[in-house]
């Protein structure tokens, strides 16, 4: 490991010591075929020769997800480009955090290797055999609550007509201009995160721990149907029933699409239009999915992407 500002023990509030003083992150790193990757910790290390994940000390200049990506490439040879991070689990231990990042792995791209002297092997191993290993006890605790939320991603399904109608100037003339400009700040959003309580997840085990990196998919009608997509945004136009369609049809087709293509994925819809709440076509694809006001989706634009 590199010796940086971030090094050394922190007495905590919990009455222990652990190790990084801006705290400490690890990555758990999935595959659908492969499994989890976990790391047979040397003998010297915290509790050697227990089995966990990859990770270190939070540098002063780092994220928790940037330290973990930084650490499993010191560790493992696997870069950041091999893998997409999902989501964020939060352990508070009074004066220092512990942070799991969640990621997939993409394709064939994560090919791990023993990198320095912090493990003596890594595995790839199937969920259900993770317990049986002897794991560390920090990561044993939390596994329960990790597995639930492997592979799984947060889609924030926008409704751009009542998203920009929602603010004082939404009935501007520039229809398409507004959407690409809600895009915009979106894609700023799916970059940064947002937490639980941010987009109505309080449902999670856990939520108050939880933060995810969202994909957006931004439904556009008219002639703002053909946005171009931005990082972490996809725009998609009003579905199946052609140009003519109204925006709740979009919706609906979207929702569908995000259930086949990922049934355990958390499906939160940007709306205030009530017939996407009580219609049956639609609660047949949106429930259980949580349903955000616009009015909270600009407050969390504003907070990390104003305008």
């Amino acid at each position: 490991m590199l010796i940086g500002n971030g090094d050394g023990f922190v007495s905590c509030a919990c009455g222990r010591r652990h190790w990084g003083l801006f705290g400490a992150a690890g990555l758990l790193l999935s595959d659908p075929r492969r499994g989890v990757l976990l790391q047979h910790r040397a003998a010297w290390t915290h509790e050697g020769g227990s089995w966990a994940l990859p990770g270190g000390a939070v540098q002063p200049d780092e994220t928790s997800a940037q330290a973990a990506a930084r650490e499993t490439e010191e560790e493992t040879a696997v870069p950041g480009e091999a893998f997409r991070v999902l989501a964020q689990r939060a352990d508070e231990h009074g004066s220092w955090r512990y942070t799991t990042v969640l990621a997939t792995a993409l394709g064939d791209a994560a090919r791990p290797r023993v990198a320095n002297a912090e493990s003596t092997a890594l595995r790839w191993v199937p969920p259900g055999e993770v317990a049986d290993y002897p794991l560390h006890s920090g990561f044993a605790a939390a596994w329960p609550e990790l597995r639930d939320q492997l592979g799984r991603r947060l889609v924030l399904l926008v409704d751009a007509a009542t998203v920009i109608d929602a603010r004082s100037d939404g009935r501007s003339r520039d229809r398409a201009g507004a959407v690409a400009r809600l895009r915009d700040r979106l894609a700023v959003l799916a970059g940064m995160g947002v937490s639980a309580a941010d987009v109505g997840l309080d449902g999670v085990a856990g939520a108050a721990h939880w933060s995810w990196w969202p994909q957006v998919v931004l439904v556009a009608e008219g002639a703002a149907a053909g946005t171009e997509p931005a990082a972490g945004v996809a725009v998609v136009g009003p579905g199946a029933d052609g140009p003519g369609a109204d925006g709740d049809a979009g919706i609906v087709a979207a929702a569908r699409t995000v259930r086949a293509g990922g049934p355990g994925d958390h499906l939160v819809v940007v709306t205030a239009d009530p017939r996407l709440r009580d219609g049956a076509d639609a609660t047949e694809v949106l429930d259980p999915a949580a349903v955000l006001d616009p009015a909270a989706l600009w407050r969390l634009l504003a907070a990390c992407a104003p305008a």
